[in-house]
C-alpha cells in the first residue's frame, strides 16, 4: 500500500467531558433575535410597505461599520450594531453604550463591555458566560458553518435556498429552561433580489456569490447595466423587502413573549449613483446606509 493509499486517521474531536459546564441563565432573561435583511439599503426600506416592522418601534436611518456581508456580520455578531454617527462623541464612549443596551435588551442586569472580553463576541457571551442556547440560521454562502463567524453557537446552519426566510421562521424552537440567541440572515433583499415561487429573473450573472461588486465604468463581465435595468433592480429589492414585512410578521407571531428583537441589515446597496452597483470595496454612504429597529414582544 502507497502512502497516497493509506487509510487517514479520523479527525480528533473534542470530548464535550471537556467542555466547560453551561451556567444557568439568570432569572428573566429574555431571548434575543436579530434579523440581518441582506443588502437592505434605508431609503429601499423607506420606500417599502412595511407597516409590521413599525411596530417594534421607529425605524432609525444608521450605518453599518463594513461595506460587505462577512466583516458586516463579524461586526453585528461582536455585538455593535449600526452605529448612528453621533458627533462630538469618543468612540470608545459609544462603543460602551452600545453594550450597556444589552442590559434593556437581554433583561440582565450590569451588562458593560467588561463582561464581553477577552473574546468580543455575542453568542460566546450569551452562550458561555449567561447560558443562553445560541443558533444562526444564514442565507449568503459566504457565511457558511466553516466561517469563523460560527464561534458560540449549539446550532448554525446555511439555508439550502438564498431566499427563504419564511423556512427559518418555520425552523425556529425555543428550548425550554433556556433563554435563545438567534441570528437569521434573509437573502431576498440580496441581488437578484428574489421572493420565494418567483421565476428566476433575466439578469447578468456577477462574478462572486450572486455579485458582491459591479464598477460600471469597468469593461470585464456581463454588460453594462442600463439605467433601466438600475431602477428595475432598485424596485426588486424594494418589492423583496415588503415582502419580507409579511415574513416578520409571522417571526413576530412565532418568537415567545419576553423575546426582544432587532432588524437591521449589514450593508446597504448601490443602484447606479456615480457609477457603481452593489456593494463591498465602494467608498459611498449608500454602500453605509441601513434601516435599524428593535423592540420586545410581550
Amino acid at each position: 500500500m502507497t502512502r497516497a493509499q493509506e487509510p487517514r486517521p479520523e479527525p480528533a474531536v473534542p470530548s464535550q467531558d471537556l467542555a466547560p459546564p453551561r451556567p444557568d441563565p439568570p432569572d428573566g432573561a429574555s431571548n434575543l433575535v436579530l434579523v440581518v435583511l441582506d443588502s437592505l439599503r434605508f431609503d429601499s426600506w423607506a420606500a417599502a410597505r412595511m407597516p409590521v416592522l413599525g411596530r417594534l418601534g421607529p425605524v432609525e436611518r444608521r450605518w453599518s461599520y463594513a461595506s460587505w456581508t462577512a466583516p458586516a456580520h463579524y461586526n453585528l455578531l461582536m455585538g455593535l450594531l449600526p452605529h448612528s454617527s453621533p458627533a462630538h462623541v469618543h468612540a470608545s464612549e459609544y462603543y460602551q453604550q452600545d453594550f450597556r443596551r444589552y442590559t434593556d435588551r437581554l433583561a440582565v442586569p450590569d451588562i458593560e463591555f467588561s463582561r464581553f472580553l477577552p473574546e468580543i463576541y455575542l453568542p460566546s457571551f450569551l452562550r458561555d458566560r449567561l447560558g443562553y442556547h445560541t443558533c444562526a440560521k444564514v442565507s449568503m454562502p459566504v457565511l457558511n458553518p466553516a466561517t469563523p463567524l460560527n464561534q458560540g453557537f449549539d446550532d448554525y446552519r446555511l439555508m439550502p435556498v438564498h431566499n427563504d426566510m419564511a423556512a427559518m421562521v418555520d425552523g425556529l424552537a425555543f428550548p425550554t429552561g433556556r433563554p435563545t440567541f438567534c441570528l437569521l440572515n434573509a437573502g431576498e433583499t440580496h441581488y437578484p433580489y428574489t421572493i420565494p415561487g418567483e421565476a428566476p429573473p433575466a439578469l447578468p450573472h456577477l462574478h462572486g456569490v450572486h455579485g458582491t461588486l459591479r464598477n460600471l465604468r469597468s469593461e470585464r463581465g456581463p454588460g453594462m447595466f442600463s439605467p433601466e435595468l438600475l431602477a428595475d433592480l432598485r424596485e426588486r429589492q424594494i418589492r423583496a423587502a415588503t415582502y419580507l414585512d409579511g415574513v416578520i410578521e409571522r417571526l413576530l407571531d412565532v418568537v415567545p413573549r419576553n423575546t426582544w428583537v432587532i432588524v437591521t441589515s449589514d450593508h446597504g446597496e448601490l443602484f447606479g449613483e456615480d457609477g457603481y452597483f452593489g456593494h463591498g470595496p465602494i467608498a459611498h454612504e449608500k454602500a453605509f446606509e441601513v434601516p435599524f429597529v428593535e423592540g420586545r414582544v410581550r
